[in-house]
This record gives structure tokens, C-alpha cells and sequence, in this order.
């Protein structure tokens, strides 16, 4: 499809076809369809959790169901804003920021879980948090075009 050149140093642009035939061999995947999968998981998870060994089980799942879907969420809507799509050093910047933002949040609410809930099943709060951090394989198994301009 596309040729190589022989000489490495020289950059050569793509043409509006190539750059189009590329974009759709490559489709974006939005990160609120990643969200949206951690959202329904996480929710069947929760769901199985009670159904099999009840509410004490199921509020800890749950908690770490938040602990994912809660940081992914405002990390998306930190990429997806305005300032993150201003330049290309911007959006370097706003990704290492909302990241660092997403990590702050997972581990509070963790450290939140621990102190306001008796009787919290660690082990039945990570299946939780596990289970809903794989969706983003599963988002990319099911490529989806991004919602918006790219």
C-alpha cells in the first residue's frame, strides 16, 4: 500500500487519501465508551455479588466498581475538553495531569471504602476493581469510532 523509501532522514506527508485511508484502517476509540463499558461491568459484577453471597459482599464490590469508573470518568472528561485539544503540547500535558488526577482519586476513594464501611471485603473490592479495569480490553476488542472531531 505504502512504500518505503530508501533514505530514512527524509520525511515524506502523506497525501489527504493516504491520510484518510489511514484514519479508517484506524478507527479512535472514545474514552467515554470505555467508561460506559466499565459502568455496565461493573454493575453485572455487582450484581452477580449479591445475588451469590449478598449485600456485605456486593457494597464492597461496589467499592471497587467507584474506585475505577469514578477516576475514568473525570479522565475522560479531562481529555476530552477544550484545553486538552488546544495544541499538541497541551494535550501531552493535560494527559499526565488528568492521569495523576485519576490515580489521586482511585486511591481515595479506597482509603474512603476503608473508613466508612464496617465490616469491607478487601478481597471482594479488588475483584471488583480487577474486574472493571480489564473492560479496556474489552473496548479494544470492540472498536468503536470517537464521539466528536478527532
Amino acid at each position: 500500500m505504502f512504500e518505503l523509501d530508501d533514505d530514512p532522514d527524509e520525511i515524506v506527508p502523506l497525501t489527504a487519501e493516504q491520510a484518510r485511508q489511514v484514519r479508517a484502517a484506524n478507527p479512535s476509540i472514545s474514552p467515554w465508551w470505555v467508561v460506559l463499558g466499565q459502568m455496565v461491568v461493573g454493575g453485572l459484577a455487582v450484581l452477580v455479588a449479591w445475588m451469590l453471597f449478598g449485600g456485605l459482599i456486593a457494597k464492597s464490590v461496589s467499592w471497587g466498581v467507584l474506585a475505577v469508573v469514578l477516576p475514568a470518568a473525570l479522565f475522560a472528561r479531562g481529555l476530552t475538553g477544550q484545553f486538552a485539544r488546544a495544541n499538541p503540547g497541551a494535550a501531552v500535558l493535560s494527559f499526565f495531569v488528568w492521569e495523576l488526577v485519576k490515580i489521586l482519586v482511585t486511591v481515595g476513594v479506597l482509603l474512603t471504602a476503608h473508613r466508612l464501611m464496617d465490616g469491607l471485603s478487601w478481597p471482594a473490592m479488588l475483584v471488583g476493581l480487577i474486574i472493571t479495569i480489564k473492560v479496556y480490553w474489552l473496548a479494544l476488542a470492540f472498536k468503536r469510532k470517537a464521539i466528536g472531531p478527532v
